[in-house]
């Protein structure tokens, strides 16, 4: 399989994250990926650089899927690094290839189809999106098949979709961010994103919280850093060792986030439907 992977961090938060976790956002779904799908060939792009040399329509439209990544930009500020993002966008819409995004991946496309994204204000989901259910229709979709009535998902933003553009469909919410999980139609293209991030690590938790502590602290979630890196601690401690059960209680998690494939689900669910796309047809109607 052939996956184009879009990194929507602009360069300094790539450097930003490799110093923090050894990889970018984009460098993180490639090693997803390529477990997921031994052999598979990733190709990694940056449209928020300027003059990134980008795919044209044809070139897109021969992947099997193009996963956009989170980003720190704010994707409803009118600036040129985000207008760059949502051309982009709107080319994978047209190109008709399947596409995924995680948190800013999910904004981005809302936004390029005519949605709208905000500032959550002081409002965070720090660490963990929690108790994420599912809609009506996400019961039936299928990029949440195998996820229980509830669960927790890794997941720290400060903006959050307003609203959803026509011919998109709302999966799953919570009690803090209303859009968790959406399918988007628009120009001949199908989008599935999610606001928080099956494809990171909890050693990635950690080191997001240790990035953004600062705002942690000024948003009362946390009394100082200390605390902070107390709970990256033992994000940082639960990833080298799984199992520990002693762990996971203080952090009130199960394995819905503990255990890898069942914290990738909708990443491995959306690249199964990739697979149903190619051998039996479109992925809008696998999905129907």
């Amino acid at each position: 399989m052939h996956f184009l992977v879009a990194e929507s961090e602009p360069a300094e938060a790539r450097r930003r994250r490799r110093d923090s976790v050894g990889r970018s956002s984009g460098e993180t779904f490639v090693d997803v990926l390529t477990e997921i799908v031994p052999g598979a060939v990733c190709h990694r792009i940056t449209p928020a650089d300027a003059g990134a040399r980008l795919p044209a329509r044809a070139a897109l439209a021969g992947y099997d899927a193009i996963l956009l990544t989170g980003s720190p930009l704010h994707v409803y500020d009118d600036t040129p690094e985000v207008r760059r993002e949502l051309d982009f966008m709107r080319a994978v819409f047209r190109s008709g290839t399947p596409a995924f995004g995680s948190c800013a991946g999910l904004q981005i496309a809302v936004m390029a189809a005519g949605g709208k994204v905000r500032a959550m204000g002081a409002r965070r989901e720090a660490g963990l999106a929690r108790r994420i259910t599912p809609t009506a229709k996400g019961h039936a979709h299928p990029l949440l098949r195998g996820r229980p009535l509830a669960w927790d998902a890794p997941a720290i933003h400060s903006d959050e979709v307003e609203e959803l553009p026509a011919g998109a469909t709302l999966l799953a919410t919570n009690s803090m961010t209303r859009v968790q999980a959406a399918e988007i139609r628009f120009e001949g293209g199908t989008f599935w994103g999610v606001q928080y991030h099956p494809e990171i690590t909890l050693a990635e938790v950690a080191a997001a919280l240790r990035r953004q502590a600062g705002d942690l602290v000024e948003h009362k979630l946390a009394r100082d850093g200390s605390d902070v890196e107390a709970s990256a601690a033992l994000y940082d401690e639960l990833h080298g060792d799984p199992g520990r059960t002693d762990l996971a209680w203080r952090l009130g998690l199960d394995a819905e986030v503990t255990e890898a494939p069942r914290r990738q689900r909708e990443l491995r669910n959306f690249i199964e439907h990739i697979v149903r796309r190619t051998e039996h047809g479109s992925m809008a109607a696998a999905a129907s």
